[in-house]
């Protein structure tokens, strides 16, 4: 499949917002509502296996303007650089169940750590599949983690979070709740929803929100966000202000509110755009 937008496949797959992809040699393995693909770029072609165009259009993102929203994002010197050299990077439309029990396990963890306890939660509660002679794992579906043991969670390497993955699993489960719904919600709504969720605080409703949910005004809000807020937009706040949280480990949600909606003010209705390219240009300079 060729494509005439920009496009940067390693650039989407790497910069943290999905924890379930792995390269082999050119190629990117992954698994999709219980789909088990590859994908490569080579130049502006994009070849995949066991997956259709249109889906692979969807999950990437294929259809954002990109163009349209760099115009409306780059409003100074520092996300035009972050621009610049990851340009192609796109928002993905994750599962928003899969999703959702991610960033609920990524809290305070890194990404080594997130992908480990994931992959765990795969192999002990989902199906295994052989695909190009690797075993893949579907994620386990919410009456799988619903009728889990905390012992049989925590087993995973979920510490407490296995508390919250168990009781989110089973209001899913048992209220039949369906997350793909809130993608007809505006984003205020969408993130309300999401808060009700043991363990779902407003980095991780951002979070879910912006990847899977395309709410692509959402601005989630973690250390990378806050430390690049510090070093590149602290004169949109007051010294009081930026002397409080610099200093601080965690935001209160009052503090992280209030960069949060500088950042949707600021890059406007793109805002989570902004939000990834400026956390992956970070990440990658230190």
């Amino acid at each position: 499949m060729e494509h005439s937008c920009p496009f940067n496949l390693d650039s989407t797959l790497s910069c943290g917002q999905a924890f379930r992809w792995n390269k082999h040699g050119e190629w990117w393995h992954g698994t999709v509502r219980q789909k088990i693909f590859k994908i490569r770029q080579i130049g502006n072609k994009l070849e995949f296996e066991n997956a259709d165009a249109d889906f692979i259009q969807n999950y990437f993102g294929l259809h954002d303007n990109l163009p349209k929203i760099f115009s409306q994002i780059t409003k100074d010197k520092h996300i035009e650089a972050a621009v610049k050299k990851f340009e192609g990077l796109r928002i993905l439309r994750q599962d928003p169940w899969e999703c959702l029990i991610s960033y609920i396990c990524a809290t305070y963890k890194n990404i080594p750590a997130i992908k480990q306890m994931l992959f765990n939660l795969s192999k002990k509660f989902g199906d295994k599949t052989v695909f190009n002679g690797y075993d893949f794992y579907t994620f386990p579906t919410p009456a799988r983690l619903a009728k889990a043991s905390i012992k049989e969670l925590a087993e995973c390497g979920l510490g407490y979070r296995a508390t919250y993955v168990s009781e989110t699993a089973k209001t899913i489960y048992e209220n039949d709740f369906k997350l793909e719904n809130l993608r007809k919600a505006n984003y205020e709504k969408a993130r309300q929803k999401l808060l009700n969720f043991l363990g779902v605080g407003f980095k991780v409703a951002d979070c879910v929100s912006l990847f899977s949910l395309e709410k692509l005004e959402a601005f989630p809000v973690d250390v990378w966000i806050k430390r690049i807020i510090l070093k590149h937009y602290a004169n949109h706040f007051s010294n009081e202000f930026i002397r409080k949280i610099s200093f601080k480990k965690s935001l209160t949600n009052s503090e992280y509110a209030r960069l949060n909606l500088f950042g949707r003010r600021y890059f406007g209705e793109y805002a989570g755009y902004a939000q990834e390219y400026l956390y992956h240009f970070e990440r990658t300079r230190c």
